[in-house]
């Protein structure tokens, strides 16, 4: 059996469970998911499945809503958080990658630019000025 993780954003709940989670009635859910506001996952039969982050969402809309913000305004907030969630993720895995590098290639501080891009150049070996452009940066500490 394959190794199944749960999430925040695993879909698991039935929208009566997730209705009476967010405190809403099943129709505001069913009417949220028709115009795109909070969209939840899907079981091969069609049936609703909310994750816990969906349930997070509804009640962000609730409080939202209540506050005097419109449900176009509010999807615009929810789609912005989304993206920067993605970028998080984005900037972790880039992070890491960084590191890594680095890691592999401790004391390289010069790099060059030639026909098969960017690279760094091994400490004492000589660059051909004429088809090359040599960039040094200095370490920052």
């Amino acid at each position: 059996m394959a190794d199944r993780r749960m999430d925040a954003d695993t879909p698991v709940f039935a929208i009566a469970v997730a209705a009476e989670l967010a405190g809403m009635h099943p129709q505001t859910l069913r009417q949220y998911d028709r115009i795109g506001l909070v969209v939840p996952g899907r079981t091969s039969g069609g049936s609703r499945r909310y994750s816990t982050r969906n349930i997070e969402q509804l009640r962000e809309v609730a409080h939202l809503s209540s506050e005097g913000m419109s449900l176009p305004a509010i999807a615009r907030l929810l789609d912005l958080e989304d993206e920067n969630r993605a970028l998080r993720r984005r900037i972790t895995e880039l992070e890491g990658a960084l590191r890594a590098e680095r890691e592999n290639r401790p004391g390289v501080r010069v790099f060059a630019a030639g026909s098969s891009g960017v690279v760094p150049v091994p400490s004492g070996r000589r660059i051909r000025r004429s088809t090359e452009v040599v960039l040094w940066h200095p370490d920052r500490g």
